[in-house]
């Protein structure tokens, strides 16, 4: 499951662990072809935590990690980025770009 996160609770939600942030908008397209992919994922793997985010209504998250483009994909490990995927990703890509953060 894909988990939605606001401006108020990213931080203490992507703190721990792994997590991958899907920064998303209603109107996007290539969002709406990503998001499938990222829920396909959050099904598969239990060792990385799915959250998504709406960069509509929360503009200060995406600003602050510097975002100008969506869908952009945030990898983060114990609270720090290691990894931020712009555009549009298979899952096989997602996969091995997440391997290299939980093995």
């Amino acid at each position: 499951m894909v988990e939605a996160v606001t401006d108020q609770n990213f931080e203490t939600v992507t703190g721990t662990g792994v997590t991958l942030t899907d920064f998303w908008a209603t109107w996007c397209g290539p969002c709406r072809m990503q998001s499938p992919v990222v829920e396909s994922l959050a099904n598969d793997r239990q060792d990385v935590k799915f959250v998504k985010m709406d960069v509509d209504a929360n503009p200060n998250t995406p600003q602050s990690f510097g975002i100008m483009a969506i869908p952009t994909l945030l990898v983060k490990k114990d609270g720090n980025v290691v990894e931020k995927i712009v555009g549009y990703h298979t899952k096989d890509q997602l996969n091995e770009i997440l391997n290299k953060y939980t093995a």
